[in-house]
């Protein structure tokens, strides 16, 4: 897969305008991040113009508000990462390379894609980003970001000879404690992932993240109070149990509703584990779903999808999807599954 990706990019870079910008839009949780950190600084290492957008709250690349904002950097060539795979193009005749390793909802046309998908171990944005970057030359000084990345999406267990070797040039702790801050601040009401991102594209190491004392590193601590206190108040909202799905009903302006799944799913490891917050945005209703039973959640939520739900809906790994629902929509679904008292002002 390292030489797979490695040519993909290179067949991707021959098609991008010749001295216009490559834009990088990408997701903005650590693993997303970092891929965007890897691309943009091998690519100016290698000469040409790079630049980030993050997508933000509530965002996705193929809103129209997005898109204009995409579209006013007149890119010569777009790089996608971390955000989905789906057949419709972000930006319409913009030469397009997709980075991601989540379940694609379709081929996108005229684009170059590199997936992780169904491989075992299945790589994550990061490092596939890491293994394409080799077509601009040795990138061993920037897999630090590929670990990151690696370890805020898979955590521990990882098998990948990447890791160990990262972890014996920088540090296990120093790596884990890095992604805990770079990932802090999108989990929190604002939602500005921009001192992580310019900490990783400034950095020549985790510890210069978990070791800093400048405003940007200062804004990750402050991020990781934040979402600590807001996961300290979920903690103590009990879930429902209705048939197979333990539900656990949040109100809380910080993305923790993920956070709060993955815990309780350890407990429930017959059911399914649904964390809802109705409090991240106005009008929605965001939540996540895990399940330790290995029941294939992307396709539990395709049997029980309202017919109004947009691409924000049901993306991501069997065993660990969610999405967003308007709370009209989010009404009607949760009616069906049985728990009609968690039903939102719509």
């Amino acid at each position: 897969m390292r030489a797979a990706a490695r040519d993909a990019m290179m067949a991707a870079l021959a098609t991008f305008k010749p001295g216009a910008p490559v834009l990088i839009v990408s997701h903005f949780d650590a693993d997303g991040l970092t891929a965007a950190a890897i691309l943009a600084r091998a690519l100016r290492d290698a000469g040409m113009s790079a630049e980030s957008l993050v997508i933000g709250k509530g965002e996705s690349p193929w809103d129209p508000e997005v898109t204009d904002r995409i579209a006013a950097w007149n890119p010569g060539g777009l790089i996608v990462a971390d955000l989905g795979t789906r057949r419709d193009p972000v930006l319409s005749g913009c030469p397009t390379l997709v980075i991601d390793h989540h379940v694609p909802t379709g081929e996108p046309e005229g684009a170059v894609t590199i997936s992780g998908n169904g491989l075992d171990p299945e790589p994550t944005t990061a490092l596939l980003a890491w293994w394409a970057a080799a077509a601009l030359g040795d990138q061993a000084d920037l897999l630090w970001l590929a670990a990151v990345g690696l370890i805020g999406d898979m955590a521990e267990g990882l098998d990948f000879p990447e890791i160990a070797e990262a972890q014996t040039r920088w540090g296990k702790t120093a790596l884990r404690d890095a992604t805990s801050l770079v990932n802090a601040p999108r989990r929190t009401a604002a939602a500005d992932a921009g001192p992580a991102l310019r900490l990783l594209l400034a950095s020549d190491g985790p510890k210069r993240i978990t070791k800093g004392d400048d405003a940007d590193a200062s804004a990750l601590q402050a991020a990781k109070v934040e979402v600590r206190a807001a996961m300290d108040k979920a903690k103590r909202v009990p879930p429902v149990i209705g048939g197979d799905v333990a539900l656990i009903s949040l109100d809380s302006p910080c993305q923790i509703h993920p956070l709060i799944a993955q815990q309780w799913r350890g407990w429930f490891r017959d059911k399914i584990v649904i964390a809802a917050n109705a409090g991240y945005r106005p009008g929605w209703v965001h939540f996540a779903a895990r399940s330790a039973s290995g029941r294939d959640l992307i396709a539990f939520l395709a049997e029980h999808r309202p017919t109004s739900a947009d691409g924000r809906y049901g993306n991501g790994h069997a065993q660990a999807t969610g999405g967003a629902l308007r709370n009209a929509d989010w009404n009607g679904f949760i009616r069906e599954l049985g728990f009609p008292q968690a039903q939102v002002d719509a």
